[in-house]
């Protein structure tokens, strides 16, 4: 009995979740009612209201969600190598893809900007514990280098979701990877 409740709940948050990311690719957040959540995932208000405070709390879960699945794969990889550093990107990108529409719906202009600034943060950590693990002594522009990365790779990144994914993932994480490593000179060669 268990196990059948389990795949009930499952059910109702998924259906709540991609009902929600549906409408934010139509509309921002602000606009969007709990009535029309529940409406185009075909369950009622209650129930929407037995899982989840309000629309804030629902975006808030989707995106945690994210950022776990994220840390958790840049957690997975060694920095001090450049090819484990496409691989970790590339992973990430792979993961967007497999999670294409809440992914673009996330990053796009009805997305959340402080989900956007959160992922922003978190590629920062990871930059500098890369920074952190290849030198003796952290430079005192390691911390800017790094915010200045992270926030490139999230607008490369952007631009990516937002043209319909027409490269591959390996082909931008050896992008991002190549212009973190060596800037604009990466293209003078």
């Amino acid at each position: 009995m268990s196990s059948r409740l389990d795949r009930r709940i499952k059910y109702t948050r998924l259906a709540l979740k991609e009902s929600f990311i549906k409408l934010m690719q139509e509309k921002p957040v602000t606009k969007i009612t709990i009535k029309e959540v529940c409406e185009l995932a075909d369950i009622n208000r209650s129930t929407f209201y037995s899982h989840y405070a309000d629309l804030y709390d629902l975006l808030n879960q989707i995106e945690d969600e994210i950022i776990e699945d994220l840390n958790q794969t840049l957690s997975a990889y060694n920095y001090t190598k450049n090819e484990e550093a496409i691989q970790m990107t590339e992973k990430l990108l792979e993961y967007l893809v497999k999670n294409r529409e809440s992914s673009q719906t996330l990053f796009s202009e009805h997305g959340n900007p402080a989900f956007q600034k959160k992922v922003m943060m978190l590629a920062h950590r990871h930059l500098i514990k890369f920074f952190i693990s290849d030198a003796t002594t952290l430079p005192f522009n390691a911390e800017y280098l790094s915010i200045y990365i992270a926030n490139g790779s999230i607008h490369v990144i952007q631009h990516w979701l937002k043209n319909g994914l027409k490269e591959s993932p390996k082909e931008i994480a050896e992008l991002v990877i190549s212009l973190a490593n060596e800037g604009l000179s990466s293209f003078q060669k």
